[in-house]
């Protein structure tokens, strides 16, 4: 059973899958921040200083009645909150990484396309056909 379990383990599409998904995971968190730290700032300053981040609504109120400034400060408190604004940032990312995979698969299948327009090599002339010429250029001397 060690045996069966190591060589499922070493095949190729298993190592593959295992690297993919290490550099997903990396790559998703380059998104999160790329969304949080660069996107999102600017898009609130344009609709005038809006965080996304703490956009949410308060469905009950903690053991310290609200306002809350933030959702860290309501969950804190107890409070259930309903975080909108968490959502819309994770849809960005999401449509971020999905453009991502979608370039990425685009530029693979371009690769394939252009494997397969080449010019394959021709075939090389059977020897029966190579030796059938030698007669025949042969009978004509």
């Amino acid at each position: 059973m060690l045996q069966e379990f190591k060589q499922f383990a070493m095949r190729g599409n298993v190592v593959d899958m295992a690297v993919g998904i290490i550099i997903g995971a990396a790559f998703g968190k380059i998104v999160e921040s790329l969304v949080k730290d660069l996107i999102m700032p600017p898009i609130g300053m344009l609709l005038g200083k809006v965080d996304f981040s703490n956009l949410f609504v308060v469905l009950r109120e903690g053991s310290n009645p609200g306002p809350y400034l933030s959702v860290d400060a309501a969950q804190k408190a107890g409070a259930v909150t309903f975080n909108y604004g968490l959502f819309i940032n994770t849809c960005i990312s999401f449509i971020i990484v999905a453009f991502a995979v979608f370039m990425l698969i685009r530029a693979i299948n371009r690769l394939k396309q252009k494997e397969a327009e080449a010019p394959a090599a021709p075939a090389p002339t059977p020897e029966d056909v190579l030796l059938l010429r030698e007669i025949r250029d042969s009978l004509k001397k």
